[in-house]
């Protein structure tokens, strides 16, 4: 059996010996490393085609916000569904209720129309909205774009009265969550943060080598402790602290986006049928260096080694704690 673990020819015992010494160098890179660098844009695939131009552009409407920063609220409020409505009937893609719209809505395409429905003009009415609410809060004290968000989750009266981010959790949670949710929006200028918890999930993969795939499998007693692909990076990070949304594409958000020349162990990695558009992820691995990766393919095949070299890879995401806590859906702490 051992001989269908790795896949392009190589030994599994050199393999696991080069696992080894990648496991051991993720600590020590993690442990001397230091943060991420200055990011400018929108990282390459992090928003679907059709928003990011108007993302990128309504995104420097003021110095408050950015483009990552736009789109950290947009996937947050709506998860780049444009049909979206909530049970409080918030609408659209940056999920106005009819009040706030009516008053705060713009027409982002020109068309001399202002529909909430409208990408484009949901876009542009986000940007105005987080802009007009910075200049509601200018005067209070420290940072500017957490005070505007800040004011979008309580009010702008609660954050001139408290002279800056109020002391409520819910909205400070709210801050923390899109100010980390828009670091994987970023595209970086610098190196991307290790994380310290990836040697762990390497690990935990590491053990379910040959083990067989099940489509829809979380490695549970009754599934016979079988995986998906999906099922096999949430349970890994799992395993160190680490809670992931249970689909692919969810899970493309849970960190920054490192480039394919600073992939390091642990990193995930992703495969898209539209390198435009992260919603089109149908497949995720855990990278372990070398071009490799240990994923749990298809149906029929085991969890095994695979380079990750193919026409359909997007990119990869470092995980971290806050960035997978910041995903829609997940309790923020």
């Amino acid at each position: 059996m051992r001989k269908f673990w790795v896949a392009g020819g190589l030994g599994a015992g050199l393999m696991l010996c080069l696992l080894g010494l990648l496991v051991i160098a993720t600590y020590t890179v993690a442990a001397g490393l230091g943060g991420a660098g200055r990011a400018l844009g929108l990282a390459k695939g992090a928003v679907p085609a059709a928003y990011q131009p108007q993302v990128q552009k309504w995104g420097t409407l003021c110095s408050a916000i950015t483009p990552a920063l736009l789109a950290a609220q947009l996937y947050q409020e709506s998860g780049w569904n444009p049909k979206a409505q909530s049970a409080a009937a918030a609408q659209g893609l940056a999920q106005f209720i009819p009040g706030t719209w009516q008053t705060h809505g713009v027409d982002g395409n020109g068309d001399g129309r202002k529909d909430v429905w409208d990408p484009q003009d949901a876009i542009a009415s986000a940007a105005s909205y987080d802009c007009e609410l910075a200049r509601y809060v200018k005067g209070a004290s420290g940072d500017a774009t957490r005070n505007m968000l800040a004011a979008y989750n309580a009010g702008a009266y609660r954050v001139i009265q408290y002279n800056g981010v109020p002391p409520y959790r819910e909205t400070q949670n709210y801050v923390k969550t899109i100010t980390t949710l828009a670091k994987s929006f970023e595209a970086q200028t610098g190196p991307v943060a290790p994380s310290r918890q990836a040697a762990g999930a390497i690990y935990f993969a590491q053990g379910r080598l040959g083990t067989r795939y099940l489509w829809g499998g979380t490695g549970t007693a009754a599934q016979g402790g079988r995986f998906d692909c999906s099922g096999l990076t949430q349970a890994a990070y799992q395993s160190v602290g680490i809670e992931l949304p249970r689909v692919a594409n969810d899970q493309w958000n849970a960190g920054p986006h490192p480039k394919r020349d600073e992939l390091l162990p642990g990193d995930l990695v992703f495969f898209a049928n539209n390198l435009n558009d992260p919603r089109s992820i149908h497949h995720v691995g855990i990278y372990v260096g070398g071009g490799y990766m240990i994923n749990a393919p298809y149906t029929g095949a085991v969890i095994r080694f695979d380079k990750i070299d193919s026409p359909d890879y997007i990119g990869a995401t470092r995980v971290t704690s806050d960035g997978a806590k910041a995903l829609p859906g997940t309790n923020a702490a």
